[in-house]
């Protein structure tokens, strides 16, 4: 009876055995679009390789609640059976920027990004791109425009990690390729992350749950990358394209119940004294002022020449309190280092080949022992350090 119930054990250890290795077996690599049209596309170039494409309906008009809804969608095909290790974030055309916008709202998720042709700079505009949060996290983009691998070079050379190629040497075999070569580490050493807004307060194994700008710390500069500030004339919401050849600009669009000067037609051929040959050299004149001021503009109307006066505006830039955390465990000292600026609170995660012997420290604030793996909210009272279970 002995021997039979040690078979049944056995049999039974080997059953959970198989299923584990089958589920391990099952998690396939997946790709999240920031364009769900471009699902369609994605999942023929995918077919091949048997990757998974997550694209959710794009139901919300704001960027970060399309952002909140694909994280979720991602989490929701971990669950069933997406490989947590391999998901990759891709975007083509007008959605390369949220590729990038996307990494540096939730850079916990992502194995590498790429993005095909448009460009990475609306969203510079935002002022919400961190360099920090591209630490783990390689973006490959590949495009053809004119002075692209300059701005490549730009970002690069301000943290961002970004590998620029000329989109005619990429092909969907050479980026899936590309992207396979990466994955993501649940639990890395060494983490960093930066954010402005509670939504997005996820680093690997660091939750940011309460933050405080009274808590400064100056050893953690910003890694914000700030977008241009871009001059315009005060003349109402007009439109142009930037390649449109001369004489002056050309006003290709006027925005409904418009009531400024101008007319559809116009050409300004003159700014300031200065003559405007075409849309570029117009762009390069307003980058030329550093502060707002009045000036006289000359239009071409038909035959008549139109003296218009009006003001060069330069926007003005609400800056952001953000917060930013450091987190590194030295497995020869066995310690925890947490360094952190507008943070109160926060969940650490602690992996249990982590938490044997170890010790924590947060700004200099010691937890003398880490008592259990799992998750513990940290918080700062007078100087004091205190830990709990999460609830």
């Amino acid at each position: 009876m002995r021997s039979k119930n040690w078979r049944n054990a056995f049999a039974r250890a080997c059953a959970i055995s198989l299923a584990l290795t089958a589920a391990a077996a099952a998690q396939t690599p997946a790709i999240a679009l920031v364009d769900p049209a471009d699902a369609a596309q994605w999942q023929a170039w995918s077919k091949e390789a048997g990757w998974r494409i997550i694209a959710p309906p794009a139901d919300a008009k704001e960027i970060d609640a399309r952002v909140l809804a694909l994280a979720a969608a991602v989490r929701d095909a971990i669950k069933s059976g997406a490989d947590p290790a391999r998901i990759y974030l891709a975007g083509r055309g007008a959605a390369s920027a949220a590729v990038f916008y996307t990494i540096s709202r939730v850079p916990d998720l992502w194995a590498a990004g790429i993005a095909i042709e448009g460009s990475p700079q609306s969203a510079v505009e935002t002022d919400r791109l961190f360099a920090a949060n591209f630490n783990a996290v390689p973006v490959l983009w590949a495009s053809k425009g004119e002075g692209d691998e300059a701005l490549a070079q730009k970002l690069k050379g301000s943290g961002i990690n970004v590998e620029w190629r000329a989109s005619s040497t990429v092909s969907p075999a050479t980026a899936f390729e590309w992207l396979g070569r990466h994955k993501r580490d649940a639990f890395p050493a060494d983490v960093d992350c930066e954010t402005t807004s509670p939504q997005f307060a996820s680093c690997y194994w660091i939750q940011m749950t309460k933050f405080d700008a009274a808590e400064r710390n100056d050893v953690l500069p910003s890694t914000r990358i700030w977008g241009e500030q871009h001059a315009a004339l005060d003349l109402g919401g007009f439109g142009f394209k930037k390649d449109e050849p001369g004489p002056g600009v050309l006003v290709s669009f006027l925005p409904a119940k418009y009531q400024g000067p101008l007319k559809m037609g116009d050409r300004i051929v003159q700014l300031d004294g200065k003559p405007v040959d075409n849309a570029k050299a117009y762009v390069d004149q307003l980058a030329k002022f550093t502060e707002s001021k009045q000036v006289v503009a000359t239009v071409l109307r038909g035959k008549d020449r139109v003296r218009v006066e009006t003001a060069v505006l330069l926007p003005r830039r609400e800056v952001t309190v953000t917060a930013r955390v450091q987190g590194k465990f030295d497995p020869g000292d066995r310690e925890i280092q947490i360094v952190s600026r507008t943070i109160k609170e926060m969940k650490v995660t602690v992996p249990p080949e982590w938490a044997q012997d170890s010790h924590l420290f947060w700004n200099g604030l010691a937890l003398e022992k880490i008592e259990a793996p799992g998750c513990w909210l940290l918080t700062v009272d007078k100087e004091l350090l205190h830990a709990a279970r999460c609830q």
